[in-house]
């Protein structure tokens, strides 16, 4: 019903001459829909990459927090590679932080032959320093250290060139908590009450003022969200963000949390999110075509319902969603460690097909190394994938759900009277869909294979369609696609046969990756 009402609005909308305007109201941003042009592009990709990638160390994930927390491996990894954070500090890294390789062509064009169809910059992390020319961080900056480039700029400028959407991702909701490691000391050792270089006021612009712990709250709220924060902060957290969507206009914007911030119910958070979607309206005859997505974690903000896309880091879905979310994924560990275990790009095509058969969409972190470039084994993880898209992209593409997400290792998205079943397992011999008992032999005009001419011979039987599996996928590793071509697809009838449940893919991400995107010793809640 949201979708057909936003329709209406639109349509009445572009009739009138009228422009699409937000209030920073729970009412008015309900006028919020996912953009239609992201749930049809489906996969997107982009990168961690700022001066953590650049510590030396395989904690790399919270580096500039868990460096200044004594004991942890961050900070013991900070003391062999560097010296003692009361005399070598994480401004000293963004220091000598080189990203010589960073090449922004070069980035656009290995994720468009990926599939990407759109493509993200990590425009600010935990740490407090941008990724732009920033107006209200001049000089923690990436025109000023690591590529001494505009890297926002960049990769913006080279995806619209290659066609490809571009947008942002944004963890500075945070930072004023989450950095304070740094105005500690060592408890114990030579250099115990010796206090850690985010003490030097001349520093405060990277390392944030000395707060009111008290506001702060324990930990746990600390590496979350503040439990109060000052409205300076929250002025800078909204400025800061403003100039970034202001000049560089992302069709995509997310927040690493919530709405910040929960001591205010959200409110500058609803500020934020109806600037961004009336800006974006703005260029685009007054109709928002901007994804503004948040995520529904506990005690990372405020979570309101029906005002954005939702976000699931590292997670999927259970079920076909009404309205799309967004699973964000790493092909390891969030920032680049010289040590991450990638997944395949077997298990990437298969969670991306999971994902889009239960109307999702699939954004794919692919971290550099500290110079800009990428490692060989990420550079073939993406070529694998792209090899993977050229020949079934269109059981990708601008698919919807189909009445039953799949069954067993089969996915099945839909594009008009086509069914697409997906394959993701080897097959070595014949693929029997029971979720199509009942199908008769007059519904089915053809079944054929992506990127195949050979014949493809089938059966309707009493426990469902029966397809012959070519010899040539039999001999294959690859996953298959069968494109099954019926009259009236939406009037079939459908059986649910062995839905599986992503339980225990979560748990399995969440205990290998955690919240760092590490070692998982600081799990999601």
């Amino acid at each position: 019903m949201k979708k057909v009402l936003g329709l209406a609005l639109s349509c009445l909308l572009s009739v009138n001459g009228y422009a699409q305007k937000y209030e920073p109201t729970f009412a008015s941003l309900q006028q919020y829909e996912c953009p239609e042009w992201i749930q049809k592009a489906k996969f997107g990709i982009y990168c961690h990459w700022n001066a953590q990638s650049a510590s030396k160390s395989p904690n790399n994930g919270w580096y500039a927090r868990e460096m200044y927390i004594e004991g942890s491996p961050a900070y013991k990894d900070h003391l062999r590679n560097w010296g003692h954070p009361s005399e070598v500090g994480y401004k000293d890294i963004v220091m000598v932080w080189k990203g010589d390789k960073f090449d922004a062509k070069e980035w656009v064009s290995l994720f468009k032959n990926a599939g990407a169809k759109f493509v993200l910059t990590m425009a600010v992390h935990h740490d407090n320093f941008d990724m732009w020319d920033s107006k209200y961080q001049p000089k923690w900056n990436s025109t000023n250290y690591g590529p001494k480039q505009d890297v926002c700029k960049a990769v913006r400028d080279e995806a619209l060139k290659a066609g490809l959407r571009w947008g942002v991702t944004t963890h500075l909701e945070r930072t004023y908590s989450w950095v304070q490691t740094n105005k500690g000391a060592d408890k114990e050792g030579p250099k115990a009450g010796v206090p850690y270089d985010g003490n030097l006021k001349e520093y405060q612009d990277l390392y944030i003022e000395y707060p009111n712990f008290a506001n702060l709250g324990n930990d746990f709220c600390q590496l979350r969200t503040p439990l109060v924060s000052p409205q300076s902060w929250k002025d800078m957290w909204r400025n800061r963000l403003q100039d970034l969507i202001e000049n560089y206009h992302p069709d995509f914007f997310y927040i690493d949390g919530a709405l910040p911030y929960t001591d205010d119910g959200g409110k500058v958070g609803f500020e934020l999110e109806a600037f961004y979607l009336n800006h974006n309206a703005s260029r685009h005859n007054g109709v928002n075509e901007g994804f503004w997505g948040i995520k529904d974690i506990s005690h990372h903000g405020v979570f309101y319902p029906g005002t954005a896309s939702t976000m699931l880091e590292r997670a999927y879905s259970n079920t076909i969603q009404p309205e799309p979310k967004l699973s964000d994924e790493s092909i390891g560990a969030w920032f680049h460690t010289g040590v991450s275990e990638y997944y395949s790009s077997k298990k990437l095509i298969s969670l991306m097909v999971d994902v889009v058969s239960k109307n999702c969409i699939f954004l794919l972190n692919v971290p550099p190394k500290a110079d800009g470039s990428f490692d060989k084994e990420a550079v073939d993880i993406l070529n694998g994938i792209g090899r993977w898209m050229q020949i079934n992209g269109d059981a990708i593409y601008e698919t919807k759900p189909w009445k039953t997400f799949g069954e067993g290792s089969v996915r099945y998205t839909t594009k008009e009277n086509t069914l697409n079943a997906i394959v993701c397992s080897e097959l070595k011999s014949d693929l029997l869909l029971a979720s199509l008992k009942d199908w008769k032999v007059s519904d089915i005009r053809s079944i054929k294979l992506l990127g195949s001419n050979e014949k493809v011979n089938f059966e309707v039987t009493d426990m469902g369609i029966l397809i012959h599996t070519p010899q040539s996928v039999k001999d294959s590793d690859k996953f298959s696609t069968f494109q099954i071509e019926c009259k009236n697809l939406d009037q079939q009838p459908f059986t649910v046969i062995n839905l599986q449940s992503v339980k225990k893919l979560n748990e399995e991400a969440s205990k290998k990756f955690g919240a760092t995107g590490n070692s998982g010793a600081i799990p999601l809640p």
